[in-house]
């Protein structure tokens, strides 16, 4: 498979990556589709929805096709945007030597939302935001920080400092979810919800302010709890139906064993990552009912 989006930049040129991460920061911020802490879209376009990647650049590409960002692409429609969802980029669970080398994808993805600042939407994810924080987070047995800070060690040696600091930038620019307001009523794209428990010391006004350094922290802080929260149930999506507006949730962070699941009575998780990672393409003039959704979802595996 040729490559889909090959970066016009040097991968162990340290003045070079943080750039892109810093330009990638710029057009998180900067871009027409952000509204405070989330993007926001409308009709017409297409969304391609996504879960968990965790650097599979085998998806990463198809996901590319799939939503006319690779090189090879024909043009995208300008009446009819195609948008592109990423959330969970980095700590795979393949390393080489111990070491993390998945800057390279985040890396790859800054310079993406660069290049397509209103059709490119990077959510912020529990890894990114751990690796930002400095919390220690442990995947499959592995320490993902240190494996991480490792493969920046490796490739830029005394620069690793200032590439980091670039990278902790991008991630503080993320927003914490993607809204596309639709005829059928509005979905919510997002890492993870906030649980039940955790629903007292939860602040929901996160979606329409500015995010502050409170938010990010562990367990106190609205996106820490946002993107860490499991086990939400059909009574916590109709409190957050009320007080979002949202009818469709779409998630990532949960393990689906087929890459898309289904919380009643709204709430669909994706995966992107393992062997039956899919996506969900979405018309966003005629988004599916939630029910219908399950039966929409395209295998990463086939596609070409």
């Amino acid at each position: 498979m040729a490559a889909p989006h090959a970066p016009t930049f040097d991968l162990a040129d340290a003045d070079a990556v943080r750039d892109r991460f810093l330009a990638g920061a710029r057009a998180n911020r900067e871009a027409a589709c952000r509204v405070h802490s989330i993007d926001r879209i409308t009709p017409p376009g297409t969304l391609i929805a996504t879960g968990d990647l965790h650097d599979n650049p085998v998806h990463y590409a198809r996901l590319l096709r799939a939503a006319k960002l690779a090189d090879d692409s024909p043009a995208d429609d300008p009446n009819h945007p195609t948008h592109l969802v990423l959330h969970e980029i980095i700590h795979p669970d393949r390393l080489l030597n111990g070491m993390d080398f998945s800057y390279r994808a985040l890396a790859r993805v800054a310079d993406l939302k660069a290049r397509f600042p209103e059709r490119v939407h990077v959510l912020l994810g529990n890894h990114e935001l751990a690796q930002m924080i400095d919390a220690p987070v442990i995947k499959d047995g592995v320490r993902c920080l240190e494996a991480f800070a490792a493969g920046l060690d490796y490739v830029f040696a005394d620069d690793a400092p200032k590439v980091s600091e670039a990278i902790n930038e991008f991630i503080r620019s993320m927003p914490i979810g993607l809204r596309c307001v639709t005829p059928r009523g509005d979905i919510l794209v997002a890492h993870s919800l906030p649980p039940p428990a955790m629903m007292g010391r939860f602040d929901p006004t996160l979606l329409t302010r500015e995010l502050t350094d409170d938010d990010y922290r562990p367990r106190t802080g609205a996106a820490h709890i946002m993107v860490w929260g499991r086990g939400y149930d059909a009574d916590l999506l109709e409190d957050l139906v009320e007080r979002w507006g949202v009818n469709l949730f779409i998630l990532g962070h949960e393990k689906v064993e087929h890459g898309i699941g289904f919380t009643p009575p709204n709430a669909i998780v994706l995966n992107s990552d393992h062997a039956r990672g899919v996506y969900l393409p979405i018309d966003l003039e005629h988004p599916p009912r939630p029910e219908a959704a399950m039966g929409m979802a395209v295998p990463l595996a086939g596609e070409e």
